[in-house]
C-alpha cells in the first residue's frame, strides 16, 4: 500500500509543475492537447530567425545499447530544475528500457537509469519490439497559457529612484504621503485564514513516467534517475505504445500497429488503485502521438475513418462519429476557438476535417478543408497555433507531389517531394471553417512540424551519395519564408518522432540513434 501511495504522490506533485512549466516539452505532442507548440521561448522567435547565429549546439550518442538504435522516442524536457547540484536545464530520453537524463545546456549526461524486465522483444515489419521507453512529465489537461513573446525570466527592467537632495528616502516620502492621504481604516470582520499560495520554489518531488517493453510503467525521478518503486503492470509486453501522456492521476497510452496481444487501443493506468482499462479497436489507430485530450479530460482517437470520443479514467465510449471515406492519418489535436473546443484530424486523402468536441454530445462535424489531388497527409501528428494578431492556424505536412490552389501563398517552385502546409481556422457567420493560407518550399518526406514562439520547424530529407540526411528547416509562421536551415550538420536521416523543443533549442532524432540540439550558444 504504502508503494501505491508514493507513486500516487509523485503524480500529482508532477501535475502541480506541469501547470507551472507551460513552457516544457512534457509530452509527445508537446502538451495533452497535442498541439506542438512551444508558445514562449526566450531565445526563438521570428526576429531572432532572421539574424545570425542559431546552429548545431551539440549532438551525442545515448547510452541505448540496444540493437533497435534508430528507435527513439521524442524527449521530455524540464527547463527549469533546482536541484542539490543547482540550477539544471535537463532532457529526459528514453533509452533500452531505462532513461537517460541529460544537461541541456552542457551536453552532459547526469543519470542512466534502467529498470530489469523479463520482456523478451520480438521485433516484426511495424512492430518495433518496444526496447526503447517512451515518456512523459505528468501535465494538466487545461490550455497552456497564451503567448507572452518570452520565456522564463524578468519580464520588465528593474526600476529604482533617487530623490531631491535633502529630501530623504524616496520610499519613506512615498509612503508617509500615502498614509497622510489614506482615510483612516475602518473596522472590519476578520477574514478566515487562508491557505499560502504553493511555492515553486518550495522542495517537492519531480518525476519522469518511462514506459519500458514488459508493459511496466515506471517513475524516476528527476534530479538523480532514482526509481523509488517498482514498476506498474500497464500494457501486454512487445506492444507499440505511442503518446504517453499523464493527468489527473492517470496515465493513458495508445497501441498501434496490432504488435503483440495489446492490439490497437487505448490504456488506462489510475496510479492509485493500479486499475488498468482498455479501450480496443478492430480498426487501425491514426497518427503516432496518441490520443488528444480537452480541459475536461475527455479524449478523442482516430480509428479508422472514425473519430472516437472517451471518457477520462474508465475509457467508456462517449460518442464515435462514422466519417466514412479515407481513413484519418495524424493523431487528433485540440485547440480552443471562440470558446469552444475543436478537433482537427487529417485524412489520407490530402484534407483535414474540423469538429467541435465535448463530454456531453462528443464531436460535431463543423467543416473539411480541401483535398491535395494526388498526394496525402504524412502519418503522424498536426500542429495548431494562435498567432499574435489572434489567427488560428493547422500545420501538416504532405507528402508527394502536388500543385497548390491559387488561393495559398507558395514559395514558388514546383512540389516535388512533400511540404508543409498552413491552414488558418477563421469564423464566417458564427460557424468555423478553413481558409487557405502557405505552403513552404518543396521538402523531401517531411516530418510533421513543430511551432516555437512563431517559428515553424519542420525536418527534411536529403541525398549525399548513397545516404540521405535530415535538413532542420526553420519557416516563419505567417508566410511559410524558409528562415534558416541546417544544411548538411545531421549525418543520418530524421526518423518519425524526431522533433522537440524547448528552452532555446530545437531536439532532433536521427535514424543512426544519434540526439541533435540547435540552438543559440550560451556563455559558460
Amino acid at each position: 500500500m504504502r508503494r501505491l501511495a508514493v507513486l500516487g504522490g509523485l503524480i500529482v506533485a508532477g501535475v502541480a509543475i506541469g501547470q507551472r512549466g507551460p513552457t516544457d516539452w512534457m509530452t509527445s505532442g508537446f502538451d495533452a492537447q497535442r498541439s506542438s507548440w512551444v508558445r514562449n521561448d526566450a531565445k526563438i522567435s521570428p526576429a531572432t530567425m532572421a539574424q545570425t547565429g542559431f546552429k548545431l549546439v551539440w549532438k551525442i550518442k545515448l547510452h541505448n545499447e540496444s540493437p533497435q538504435a534508430d528507435n527513439i522516442a521524442t524527449p521530455a524536457l524540464l527547463d527549469f530544475y533546482i536541484g542539490y547540484r543547482g540550477f539544471r536545464t535537463l532532457a529526459f530520453f528514453g533509452v533500452k528500457d531505462g532513461v537517460e537524463g541529460i544537461d541541456a545546456e552542457l551536453a552532459r549526461t547526469e543519470w542512466v537509469s534502467r529498470s530489469i524486465t523479463s520482456a523478451q522483444p520480438q521485433e516484426t515489419p511495424g512492430c518495433p519490439g518496444g526496447e526503447t521507453s517512451i515518456l512523459t512529465r505528468p501535465t494538466s489537461t487545461s490550455y497552456p497559457p497564451p503567448p507572452s513573446g518570452r520565456g522564463r525570466g524578468r519580464g520588465t527592467p528593474a526600476k529604482s529612484g533617487v530623490g531631491a537632495p535633502h529630501e530623504g528616502s524616496v520610499v519613506l516620502t512615498a509612503v508617509a504621503s500615502r498614509l497622510k492621504a489614506a482615510p483612516p481604516p475602518t473596522p472590519s470582520q476578520v477574514k478566515p485564514a487562508r491557505a499560502p499560495e504553493p511555492s515553486p520554489y518550495a522542495p517537492h518531488v519531480q518525476s519522469v513516467l518511462a514506459l519500458s517493453s514488459d508493459g511496466k510503467l515506471h517513475s524516476y525521478w528527476v534530479s538523480n534517475g532514482n526509481e523509488p518503486n517498482p514498476g506498474v503492470d500497464f500494457i501486454p509486453p512487445n506492444s507499440h505504445p505511442v503518446g504517453l501522456v499523464a493527468y489527473g492521476n492517470a496515465a493513458y497510452v495508445a497501441t498501434i500497429g496490432n504488435c503483440g496481444s495489446a492490439g490497437n487501443g487505448i490504456w488506462s493506468l489510475d496510479l492509485q488503485s493500479r486499475k488498468v482499462n482498455h479501450w480496443s479497436s478492430s480498426q487501425a489507430i491514426a497518427g503516432t502521438a496518441g490520443p488528444a485530450v480537452i480541459p475536461d479530460g475527455t479524449l478523442f482517437i482516430g480509428a479508422g475513418s472514425d473519430l472516437v470520443a472517451l471518457a477520462p479514467g474508465e475509457l467508456e465510449t462517449i460518442a464515435v462519429h462514422k466519417s466514412g471515406g479515407a481513413e484519418f492519418s495524424s493523431s487528433p489535436v485540440a485547440f480552443e476557438f471562440n470558446g469552444k473546443n475543436l478537433i482537427a484530424i487529417a485524412r489520407k486523402d490530402g484534407r483535414i476535417d474540423l469538429f467541435q468536441a465535448n463530454a456531453s454530445t462528443g464531436v460535431t462535424p463543423l467543416a473539411s478543408s480541401a483535398s491535395f489531388s494526388g498526394s496525402a497527409y504524412a502519418s503522424g501528428s498536426l500542429a495548431s497555433w494562435r498567432d499574435p494578431a489572434g489567427s488560428r492556424w493547422v500545420l501538416a505536412a504532405v507528402s508527394g507531389s502536388f500543385s497548390a490552389p491559387t488561393e495559398f501563398r507558395t514559395q514558388g517552385g514546383e512540389i516535388k517531394n512533400g511540404a508543409i502546409v498552413a491552414w488558418r481556422v477563421v469564423d464566417k457567420n458564427g460557424a468555423a471553417e478553413f481558409e487557405p493560407g502557405w505552403i513552404s518550399a518543396d521538402l523531401a518526406t517531411p516530418l510533421p512540424p513543430i511551432v516555437v514562439n512563431g517559428v515553424v520547424f519542420a525536418l527534411g530529407n536529403a541525398s549525399a551519395g548513397n545516404s540521405a540526411f535530415a535538413i532542420l528547416h526553420a519557416l516563419d509562421g505567417l508566410s511559410g519564408r524558409e528562415r534558416w536551415n541546417s544544411g548538411n550538420a545531421m549525418e543520418s536521416f530524421a526518423q518519425a518522432e524526431g522533433l522537440a523543443a524547448g528552452g532555446g533549442r530545437v531536439y532532433v532524432a536521427t535514424h543512426d540513434g544519434t540526439q541533435y540540439a540547435f540552438g543559440f550558444p550560451i556563455e559558460h
